[in-house]
């Protein structure tokens, strides 16, 4: 049954002292200071917590942004509790952070995320719409917590254009004829890896598929040179369709697939309302 909670920014000390706790519980790592939080939530920031009575089980966490003369969001860290999972908290948070910086005059939120991690991916752009066309390699370093342990830290970039028409019109490419920009098949163990790209469909103007694992975490607990294998190769075909002038916009997802797939046009479909940043 789905737990009751409410959303309200986090303001004093004390509660950014109960985020801190909740972001140690989460991750098992240093927690962000108290002296960084409450300057930011007082300069553009916007901290956000999600509470069922008085109990502290989600937060996220954004400060100001500048690049190229444009101000934006960073929507640096969101974390959910693990027993509240799954209920919808994490898209509530983020609908409650894009009310908040339209307020303060935000037209554009950017966090970054694991584009190996099909759930995440489903939220970011199946869910809230937002889009990515920029990759970053091993963007935090090493990692040394339980989910990204052992791999390179690489991300996708999102931009959530909050204030744009790509947030209510209905996405084109559901008209269009999806073309499967890589093969993948299965191994001996039932793992799916990734076979010979076709990059040649770039001159077309269909949305493209790649697969990514629909459990990468699996992958990488039982068959860790294939996780590496799954990072390596899917970074050089996003590097290279975004360089082409794609976007990542969507994720499929199918609960009886070993796969999932990223659906990919050209940005300049998009109704975004601004040019890149980055």
């Amino acid at each position: 049954m789905t737990k009751c909670y409410t959303i309200s920014p986090l303001l004093t000390i004390q509660q950014l002292e109960e985020m801190q706790a909740l972001e140690t519980f989460i991750w098992n790592s240093e927690p962000i200071p108290t002296h960084q939080t409450i300057t930011a939530a007082k300069n553009g920031g916007i901290i956000l917590g999600a509470y069922d009575d008085d109990k502290l089980i989600g937060f996220s966490y954004g400060f100001a942004g500048f690049s190229n003369k444009k101000t934006y969001l960073c929507s640096h860290v969101l974390g959910i509790h693990p027993d509240y999972r799954s209920q919808g908290i994490g898209a509530a948070l983020k609908e409650a952070q894009k009310e908040e910086a339209i307020k303060k005059g935000y037209d554009l939120i950017t966090w970054t995320y694991d584009p190996l991690e099909s759930v995440n991916g489903y939220l970011n752009l199946s869910k809230l719409k937002a889009i990515c066309s920029t990759y970053i390699e091993n963007c935090y370093g090493d990692m040394e917590d339980n989910l990204n342990q052992g791999l390179p830290s690489d991300r996708f970039q999102v931009e959530w254009w909050i204030q744009s028409e790509h947030l209510t019109e209905d996405p084109w490419w559901h008209k269009d004829e999806y073309k499967l920009l890589v093969e993948w098949d299965l191994d001996e163990s039932g793992h799916p890896f990734l076979m010979k790209e076709n990059f040649s469909l770039l001159d077309k103007e269909n949305p493209l598929l790649v697969p990514i694992p629909s459990n990468f975490q699996r992958i990488k607990k039982e068959a860790f040179p294939l996780a590496v294998d799954w990072r390596t190769k899917t970074r050089k075909i996003f590097q290279r369709v975004f360089q082409e002038g794609y976007a990542a916009v969507e994720l499929l997802q199918n609960t009886s697939s070993p796969v999932n797939y990223y659906v990919l046009v050209k940005r300049n479909t998009l109704k975004l309302g601004n040019e890149r940043i980055w």
